[in-house]
């Protein structure tokens, strides 16, 4: 492949991305844009509601940082199971049996230490310099810039 078309090709994959990540944010904000009208639809405000707008929130907050730093972070989708499950088991705790519930908490105990695992890999086993892109790890790290 010729460098010409090799860079016309990360051109056109790049606008993919982009009309991707612009659908799912436009997406996400319609969906919030009917849950709060939904709530005030309703005129009460439920745990389930406020759960469900965090996960918008988050979805927003992931598409963010991916535009920021050309990567997606795997803790952030972790983050959102962890919540989504949680919005679950608000949801319908009356309508489900032990076994579920056991079977629901079990996974977010899973995504909570797999979550924890990357954090500390991460920490622990950083990657070396100039093996990643400039600023990348800026959104994923407490640590500061010197």
């Amino acid at each position: 492949m010729t460098t010409k078309t090799h860079r016309a090709g990360r051109h056109l994959l790049k606008l993919i991305e982009y009309g991707g990540l612009i659908i799912i944010t436009v997406a996400t904000l319609i969906a919030g844009t009917q849950e709060i009208l939904s709530m005030v639809g309703a005129g009460r405000v439920t745990l389930a509601d406020l759960l469900m707008l965090f996960i918008y929130l988050e979805v927003v907050a992931m598409v963010g940082v991916y535009l920021e730093s050309g990567k997606l972070p795997v803790r952030m989708p972790l983050y959102i199971a962890i919540v989504a499950l949680a919005r679950y088991l608000a949801l319908d705790i009356k309508n489900i049996d032990s076994w579920e519930i056991i079977a629901v908490a079990s996974a977010i105990l899973v995504l909570s230490s797999s979550a924890l695992l990357i954090r500390y890999g991460k920490y622990r086993f950083p990657y070396p310099p100039g093996d990643h892109e400039p600023g990348w790890d800026d959104h994923d790290t407490d640590q500061k810039k010197p």
